[in-house]
């Protein structure tokens, strides 16, 4: 009897370090998956601030935080010499650059933050402007069409914004101002302070004057009749442009560059002499 009982008690021990064993191999993978949990967690937790850092370096260098130029920094006095050479001492009037009397006629159709339309602002123009603007033989009318500006208001009032320059004579300052500091396309950076700090830059325009102008429906509404103007063209892309004897018909021009002047040059000479 002893023997069977001491092979039962050995059996219930044996039984009980199986038990005492599975139990510890049970807390110890539960400890193990806690630990990896606690990791997991850690890890995403890392990889969230390293995603924030990332997305808060991509905003710091791109358009949307554009910083206002300041009139009378180092980038607002370049940018306003240049432009002033360029514009000073030909007509304006509203959105027409030139000589009223003109015999030719090139009807620019752009969005301000097209940057197609700064390509050929700042490569095309350069040319085009002391060559036939500036000598009599063309003028040129900068007309609105929505394309690259996401947010309709906004377009309204950057395109807005330049034509109230204009009733100081000063829209081309405006707009070549514009194009010069263009942000980049769909970063949001016109903002109010934006349009404000580029108004500052032109020389002798009245702040005040510039203001109340904005709040005008004509111009509301000369916005919209370029849309309508641009729509029965055919227009659907910036930059979009009507060349031809002014007072007459003009035809759809389609260069073959925006920011060679070549082709612009000989289209306007040929019309010149036709």
């Amino acid at each position: 009897m002893s023997s069977v009982e001491g092979g039962e008690d050995l059996t219930r021990k044996q039984r009980r370090e199986q038990a005492r064993s599975e139990r510890k191999a049970l807390e110890q993978a539960h400890a193990a998956r806690a630990a990896r949990r606690t990791r997991l967690t850690q890890l995403g937790i890392v990889l969230a601030i390293v995603a924030a850092i990332i997305v808060a370096v991509v905003i710091a260098t791109s358009g949307g935080s554009k910083k206002v130029v300041t009139a009378g920094s180092p980038q607002a006095t370049a940018t306003a010499t240049e432009v002033t050479s360029l514009l000073s001492g030909i007509p304006q009037s509203g959105n027409v650059l030139g000589n009223p009397k003109a015999p030719l006629t090139l009807k620019y159709y752009g969005d301000l933050e097209c940057p197609i339309c700064k390509d050929f602002t700042l490569g095309v123009l350069p040319t085009l402007i002391p060559k036939f603007v500036r000598t009599g033989k063309l003028k040129i009318e900068y007309h609105s069409l929505e394309t690259a500006t996401r947010e309709p208001e906004v377009f309204k009032n950057q395109q807005i914004a330049a034509l109230a320059a204009g009733k100081q004579n000063r829209a081309w300052n405006f707009i070549e101002t514009f194009y010069h500091e263009q942000g980049e396309e769909g970063t949001g950076y016109v903002t109010e302070s934006y349009l404000q700090g580029l108004a500052s830059q032109v020389p002798g325009l009245s702040l005040a004057n510039w203001t109340a102008a904005r709040s005008e429906p004509a111009l509301s509404n000369e916005v919209a009749s370029d849309a309508q103007a641009a729509s029965q063209a055919g227009f659907n892309g910036t930059p979009s442009f009507q060349l031809g004897k002014t007072g007459g018909t003009l035809s759809e021009y389609k260069p073959e560059s925006f920011t060679d002047p070549a082709p612009y040059v000989a289209a306007i000479e040929k019309q010149l002499k036709g």
